[in-house]
């Protein structure tokens, strides 16, 4: 096959260490220069794509996107743009061939979660439908760790470190006033249908926290639940309540539905701690205090764990290798082998198994109360948030780089979105 550039984009919510997946895919790109031209990346996702505002990364030195690998959010910016069928909107799928024909583009690594493998698969099909050749590698990330057959996806596990240690530190503290002041701190995370970040406030429960978990996977019963947290205040004075933003009712409307609708067409979620904070205040009448951890909790390099940074980067690695072994419409995947020693191995998921699927917590890791976390589940999240990997500091901050994105010259014409 003759030398083709490729094109990286980042798409959905950014995290902690998507970045460390585009040092992967970059540095290795240039390590098979005999093979891969220029690694163009799309500004804001496939929606440079569409609109042919590449980015070339070939003007950034070596220095520049090693510094990715520590530095947090999307380095070339991100999207909220789901693609429709070909069927629905061949216009689109057309525009793409286009671009990627006057930039010789062969390669296409989408780094993202279930709606850009999906948009991922559906590019994969275009060399066939189509007629011209090029390999989509999807890039596993999404702090919501809800992609199926990868034991665990990129961002996740520092998401679920910042939210494990702010759970314990905001522990200690409403422990320290609840005798006269809050007696209830309840901690509002992402999660939208997955509660695996919730689930992370359950670790610091072997330190004596009393802590109360509201998972999506459980229907929410609110008379269970004043009762479960009106016990811990009574047993150990104070209670900690980690609320998914994906908490619902038995009738499916969420506890934070703002009635409003995302790009991708989902419920625009926010203020569950809120609702469910005023509830305990209006029936037991303990003081509280809430918390969204919002882009925080997504955002925390500064904390993120050291196996999440490694995964990240190595994803980004290996979905380069399997392209340059010819593999298409797949996806690199983590495999664990087992819990302690943690031990996992580099695999691959056709992206058909993995489009518009989400991985649900397993019944077994929420306790039988549907407040708690299991020990199997501890098994399974403690070695994902395992170690540190902190950023170069200087005068108290964190360095993180700003890339030049030096745009690439257009070759064809306007096109409106």
């Amino acid at each position: 096959m003759a030398k083709k550039n490729a094109f990286y984009a980042q798409s959905g919510g950014v995290t902690a260490v998507i970045n460390a997946s585009a040092c992967g895919v970059i540095e290795t790109a240039r390590k098979h220069k005999d093979k891969i031209g220029k690694v163009y990346a799309g500004r804001n996702g496939i929606i440079g794509a569409l609109t042919e505002d590449l980015i070339d990364t070939s003007k950034e030195s070596d220095e520049a996107i090693a510094a990715l690998r520590h530095t947090p959010s999307g380095g070339f910016g991100s999207c909220r743009f789901k693609l429709k069928s070909l069927e629905a909107n061949k216009r689109e799928y057309e525009r793409l061939i286009e671009v990627f024909k006057a930039h010789d583009i062969g390669y296409f690594f989408y780094n993202g979660g279930g709606d850009s493998a999906d948009t991922c698969f559906k590019v994969s099909q275009l060399s066939e439908a189509m007629g011209y050749p090029i390999q989509a590698i999807h890039v596993p990330k999404t702090v919501d760790n809800d992609l199926p057959i990868t034991d665990c996806c990129p961002g996740f596990g520092s998401v679920a470190k910042y939210i494990a240690v702010s759970t314990l530190e905001a522990s200690f503290d409403v422990r320290s006033m609840a005798k006269t002041s809050t007696k209830v701190f309840v901690l509002e995370v992402m999660g939208r249908h997955a509660g695996w970040i919730a689930a992370a406030g359950g670790l610091v429960e072997d330190q004596g926290i009393p802590v109360v978990i509201l998972f999506p996977e459980v229907e929410f019963d609110q008379a269970k639940f004043l009762a479960k947290v009106d016990d811990n205040v009574k047993k150990h004075g104070f209670c900690t309540v980690v609320v998914s933003e994906g908490c619902h009712y038995p009738d499916g409307r969420f506890l934070a539905e703002q009635g409003t609708r995302d790009a991708f067409g989902h419920a625009q979620l926010g203020g569950a701690a809120p609702v469910v904070a005023n509830m305990i205040k209006d029936a037991l009448g303990h003081k509280f205090h809430w918390a969204v951890a919002d882009y925080l909790q997504r955002a925390a390099r500064h904390i993120a764990s050291k196996t999440d940074v490694k995964q990240a980067y190595q994803l980004g690695k290996a979905a380069v290798d399997l392209a340059l072994k010819g593999h298409n419409s797949v996806m690199p995947t983590v495999d664990r082998l087992s819990d302690a020693p943690y031990k996992y191995k580099i695999g691959m998921a056709p992206l058909a198994e993995v489009a518009n699927v989400e991985k649900m917590m397993p019944k077994d890791f929420i306790t039988k109360d549907g407040f708690g976390i299991t020990a199997k589940c501890k098994r399974y999240l403690t070695p994902l948030i395992q170690g540190e990997d902190y950023p170069p500091y200087a005068d108290g901050l964190p360095v993180y780089v700003t890339l030049k994105n030096v745009a690439v010259p257009k070759k064809l014409g306007e096109f409106k979105l």
